[in-house]
């Protein structure tokens, strides 16, 4: 672990709002809201403790991204085109949320873009624009170019964690859990979820998981300031970033109490593990709760997770030919 830190509370001065996440419950597309959670005993078997879990794979964009992108759309003017550099997921709920909306999208992503994430962008209707190095540089460019593109960049935006915080909201419905555990890139989810969890059960501890193979977001929640760090792959590419936004560095460091790191290894034992107990597949980063919570001694008697993406290619998995 990263470092302990229990004397966390949330800081009135965040500029994340409770009634905004309680706004968002209302205005997200339903498809998003109201995901399964529950405890199954297979997997507290296999764990060794009991678990909540919270299926977020179970709507059109197989991902939580929704609940963020469509809130943050909401607030957008007619004619607006929605801009981002993306791995996937969040590319594909923002060419959602603009088709929804009547906006359009330009999503830039890395050449190196899982197939399956590229096709689903398409399927949606955005232009995708493949780009060596830095999707976001590149679609931050693009977007200064007209008055019409708004550069969206997801763990920025306040409305897109407080869309996301909505799944906090949920899950603070089980009012045993003692423990979140959730997966962390760019610090949207994590954020807006201990923002509902801390104010209203503030004995519950908030543990983000990164990847061993991108910690920036770890090392930058450890150092308080933003930290670049190459990443050394792309498998779990939903928590694999370079730069964390300086804004969400601030938020987590407010609001979350612990960060742990899991392997490509671990990734892999734990979408195993969702195939067999859960009968979801998860992608690597959708797995990482569930890695953290097989490999690291999280403390708590009541542990709650999510399965936070399933757009993955099986063939991690062996499932393909």
């Amino acid at each position: 672990m990263l470092g302990f830190r229990p004397s966390v509370t949330v800081m009135n001065d965040i500029d994340l709002r409770l009634d905004r996440v309680a706004e968002a419950a209302k205005v997200i597309d339903p498809v998003f809201l109201n995901s399964p959670q529950y405890s199954d005993e297979q997997l507290n078997a296999r764990l060794g403790r009991r678990v909540l879990v919270k299926i977020e794979t179970l709507n059109p964009l197989r991902s939580f991204k929704g609940r963020g992108a469509d809130y943050y759309a909401a607030g957008l003017a007619p004619g607006t085109t929605m801009v981002c550099g993306t791995s996937g997921n969040f590319g594909q709920a923002v060419a959602f949320a603009a088709r929804k909306h009547g906006l359009r999208a330009e999503i830039f992503v890395r050449a190196d873009i899982s197939p399956i994430k590229l096709r689903r962008m398409k399927t949606l209707g955005a232009r995708v624009r493949r780009v060596e190095g830095e999707a976001k540089v590149a679609a931050a460019a693009f977007a200064a170019e007209a008055p019409d593109r708004v550069f969206v960049v997801d763990g920025r935006e306040p409305a897109i964690s407080e869309g996301a915080g909505t799944i906090g909201l949920e899950l603070a419905r089980e009012s045993e859990i003692d423990t979140v555990v959730l997966p962390v890139g760019d610090g949207a989810l994590i954020a807006g979820v201990a923002l509902w969890i801390k104010a209203h059960a503030p004995h519950v501890r908030i543990v983000g998981v990164g990847a061993e193979s991108a910690p920036a977001m770890a090392k930058s929640w450890r150092a308080g300031e933003s930290i670049t760090v190459d990443r050394a792959n792309s498998f779990a590419a939903g928590i694999s970033i370079r730069t964390p936004e300086p804004e969400s560095v601030r938020r987590l460091r407010s609001l979350v109490d612990d960060f742990v790191l899991v392997g490509d290894a671990d990734l892999r034992a734990a979408m195993r593990l969702g195939a067999e107990t859960l009968g979801v597949v998860p992608e690597p980063a959708g797995a990482a709760g569930l890695a953290a919570l097989t490999v690291h001694e999280i403390l708590g008697e009541f542990a709650a997770t999510v399965v936070t993406g399933a757009n993955a290619d099986l063939s991690v998995l062996g499932l393909t030919g």
